[in-house]
C-alpha cells in the first residue's frame, strides 16, 4: 500500500506520517514533495527529504508529554528512500507494492493523478479550523499575532489557489477526508488507529460495497421527488438488473409533475394509493424477471438485492416472490421492522451495510 498525505498547513500532516511510520509505513520522498518555494512560509519551510515536525507543533505542546503513548519519539522524520523523478518513485513502489509506503506533503497534480492511477494508493488530506492551524503555527515560532495572522492567510490562500497545482483541487480528490481537531498526539493516534487505514476494502472494495455502490450510481437517475432509491440484483456475484424509482416508461416523469402525490410533499407512507412511481427494487425485479433471479441452480445460487435503503413492506412481498434469498442495504427506512418480519418468515437474509468510514471529524 502507498498513502499520500495532503492536507493544509498546520493540519497535521506530518503527525499523521509519524503514527503511519509507526504502523510499519516507509516514508519515501519525491523532490517536489516539499520545496523551499515561498509556496511554504518560513517557519514551516524544511528540506524534501525531512518533512518538519513542527508541522502541527500544537499536538507536541498542549497537552504535554504526559499525554503521549511511552513508545513515542517526536524526533524528525527521516525517509527510507528519496527519488529525483514520479517515474522512478512510481516503478519502485510498483515492484514493491506488498511493502506499505507513504508520501507527505503532496502538492503536486501530476504526481497525484499519477499515482491515482495504481490500485495500491490511497490518497488522504488534512484540514483543521483555520484559528486553530493559525495556533500552531503561532507555537512554532511566530511572533507577532496580529499580523502573523494576516501573513498565514494569505500564505493559506496561496497554497489552496494555485494556478498551476491548487491545494484545495488536490485535497478534495482525497478518498478519506480528515479534520483533525486533536490537541494531543496520544488523541490524534487513538481516532487514526480506529479509522483502520489499513483496511485493504479501501482500495479494492468488497462485493458489498462494490454492488452498494452501483445502486447509489443508479439511483442517481432517479425522478421520484420523494427520495432518491437505487437497486442492482445479482447472481454469482454479476449484475442482473438495475433500478431506480420513478413513474412508469411513457408516462411524465414524476419531477416533471408525472405524479400528483409525490409532487404534494406528503410525508412517508402517504396516499400510497394515489402514487403512480415504481419503486427501485420493483424495477429490478421486473427487468429481472424470477427465471434469472432463480436461475436452475440450488437454492444457495439465487439472487442477492442490493439497495441504498431498505425496502419498504409492498417492496418485500414483492422480493419474496421473485425467489431472491439476501437482500442488503445501506439506508433504514420507516418500515424496517415490518420489512424484516416478512423476508425473516420467507427465510431471507436482511441485513445493512456499512462502508469504512471516509470522512471523519477527530
Amino acid at each position: 500500500m502507498l498513502i499520500g498525505i495532503s492536507g493544509t498547513l498546520g493540519a497535521g500532516k506530518t503527525e499523521v506520517v509519524r503514527y503511519l511510520t509507526f504502523q510499519g509505513f516507509k516514508l519515501i520522498s519525491y523532490s517536489n514533495d516539499y520545496s523551499e518555494s515561498d509556496e511554504c512560509p518560513t517557519h514551516l519551510k524544511s528540506p524534501s527529504v525531512s518533512p518538519p515536525p513542527s508541522d502541527d507543533p500544537s499536538l507536541q505542546t498542549i497537552s504535554g508529554n504526559d499525554d503521549l503513548p511511552s513508545d513515542i519519539s517526536l524526533t524528525s522524520l527521516e525517509p527510507y528512500k528519496t527519488f529525483n523523478s514520479l517515474e522512478k518513485l512510481l516503478d519502485f513502489v510498483t515492484l514493491n507494492w506488498r511493502t506499505n509506503f507513504v508520501i507527505s506533503h503532496m502538492r503536486d497534480i501530476e504526481m497525484l493523478e499519477t499515482l491515482q492511477k495504481r490500485p495500491f494508493f490511497l490518497h488522504i488530506s488534512i484540514d483543521a479550523p483555520l484559528q486553530l492551524r493559525f495556533q500552531r503555527s503561532i507555537k512554532a515560532g511566530s511572533d507577532d499575532t496580529s499580523s502573523g495572522l494576516t501573513q498565514f492567510v494569505l500564505d493559506n490562500d496561496k497554497l489552496l489557489f494555485a494556478p498551476e497545482n491548487p491545494l484545495i483541487e488536490i485535497n478534495n480528490q482525497a478518498q478519506i477526508k480528515i479534520i483533525n481537531t486533536s490537541s494531543s498526539i496520544k488523541d490524534l493516534y487513538i481516532k487514526l488507529s480506529e479509522l483502520v487505514l489499513t483496511d485493504m476494502s479501501r482500495l479494492r472494495p468488497t462485493w458489498d460495497s462494490y454492488f452498494m455502490r452501483l445502486a447509489d450510481l443508479a439511483a442517481l437517475r432517479s425522478n421520484c421527488m420523494k427520495r432518491r432509491v437505487g437497486c442492482v440484483i445479482v447472481r454469482g456475484n454479476r449484475v442482473v438488473a438495475t433500478g431506480y424509482n420513478g413513474t412508469p416508461r411513457n408516462l411524465t416523469n414524476c419531477n416533471e409533475g408525472g405524479c400528483p402525490r409525490c409532487n404534494k410533499g406528503q410525508g412517508s407512507g402517504a396516499g400510497l394509493n394515489t402514487c403512480l412511481c415504481l419503486h427501485a427494487e420493483e424495477n429490478a425485479l421486473l427487468e429481472a424477471g424470477r427465471d434469472r433471479i432463480t436461475g436452475i441452480g440450488s437454492a444457495s445460487d439465487r439472487g442477492v438485492l442490493y439497495c441504498n435503503t431498505c425496502p419498504c413492506l409492498t417492496c418485500s412481498i414483492k422480493i419474496v416472490q421473485s425467489g431472491i434469498k439476501e437482500v442488503v442495504f445501506a439506508q433504514s427506512y420507516s418500515m424496517d421492522d415490518l420489512s424484516h418480519k416478512v423476508m425473516s418468515e420467507a427465510g431471507i437474509v436482511l441485513r445493512q451495510f456499512s462502508p469504512p468510514a471516509e470522512g471523519v471529524f477527530i
